[in-house]
């Protein structure tokens, strides 16, 4: 009874908040002489704020043309919004910056449901080693990454030297398809002088100094087992494509947008995704360097310890960095 009782007296709010709601919206409205959607573009900058009220203001619609304007096919955007200005009375000859605002908005926002979309495909695309231009794609990352040391053969351990598993990269593609392949390839060929020295620290990392009083904490035959004082590197391929993953995450559940709105002025692309992608590799090293842990498992626990203790606020980079730990000790194991 009681579940029952607090069940109805949410939906009462709900209904009760969303008629206030229409009311306010009325009266504002009356007041100023504007729509919801004129007060968002001429009181907001470009950029992830006005879109994402923007795009809120369309989906909490009653009208279904605005409802379905956020999922429009790019080209039927110009006439979505001369749509939307009809249907709101407004002249675009009295107000020509509300539909060049609403159109770049409307860019954005369907852009960015499209681009998940072409990375949806990217990621279900499996890797075909009988595919000329997926073989062409591999052989690129080698050589980007490895461009004095000649690959002996197609199959062959040197595949490691570069973060893979075994002796062909295709097993290690599996988790995420192509879209793993195409950003490792992308960072190494965008930014070629980082990606060689991520690289290269992940192979040869700096060993660490140990304190008195690490080192009074085990016995010698611990120590012997243990070698603390051991430099811990990390699998570059591997890491990669755990960042992948994260990163696609990130762009299904939306908390890209805030990004991608600010920086692409209109439809975010694959490239943006991508930059991103490289962006946060080059977070993961630093952190990864600066730490300085003395294994993974000692790496997740400082950043969960860090995170809960603390309450602090962490950006994006640093929340992807405690779920790629967490997932790269995964693969460790």
């Amino acid at each position: 009874m009681k579940h029952f009782l607090r069940m109805l007296i949410q939906v009462c709010v709900y209904f009760y908040c969303k008629c206030l709601w229409r009311c306010m919206k009325f009266v504002v409205r009356k007041l100023t002489g504007r729509c919801e959607l004129q007060r968002i573009c001429y009181n907001n900058k470009p950029g992830a704020g006005r879109t994402m009220k923007i795009e809120s203001s369309l989906k909490d619609s009653k009208s279904k043309l605005l409802q379905t304007s956020i999922s429009v096919h790019p080209d039927a955007i110009e006439k979505t919004v001369d749509d939307i200005m009809e249907l709101k009375k407004i002249n675009p000859d009295i107000n020509p910056q509300l539909g060049i605002s609403l159109q770049a908005c409307l860019l954005q926002i369907v852009g960015y449901r499209n681009l998940i979309a072409e990375v949806e495909k990217l990621r279900r695309e499996p890797y075909d080693s009988d595919n000329p231009q997926h073989e062409e794609m591999l052989l690129k990352l080698w050589k980007f990454l490895k461009p004095d040391t000649p690959l002996e053969a197609r199959i062959s351990k040197q595949w490691c030297e570069i973060g893979f598993q075994g002796d062909d990269p295709k097993t290690d593609f599996r988790g995420m398809g192509l879209l793993g392949l195409y950003n490792l390839e992308y960072f190494a060929e965008w930014d070629v002088v980082t990606a060689q020295q991520v690289l290269s620290d992940s192979l040869h990392p700096k060993y660490r100094e140990v304190t008195k009083e690490e080192i009074s904490k085990f016995s010698k035959a611990e120590w012997e087992k243990k070698r603390l004082d051991k430099a811990i590197g990390y699998s570059f391929a591997i890491v990669g494509i755990n960042i992948t993953d994260l990163a696609y995450n990130l762009l299904v559940s939306g908390a890209l947008k805030t990004h991608f709105y600010n920086v692409a002025p209109e439809a975010p692309t694959l490239s943006h995704f991508q930059q991103t992608f490289c962006y946060l590799m080059h977070e993961f090293h630093k952190f990864w360097i600066e730490e300085d842990p003395m294994d993974i498992m000692e790496f997740n626990q400082y950043v969960i310890n860090h995170y809960y203790s603390t309450g602090k606020h962490w950006n994006t980079a640093s929340l992807i960095v405690l779920e790629l730990c967490l997932s790269h000790n995964s693969h460790t194991e």
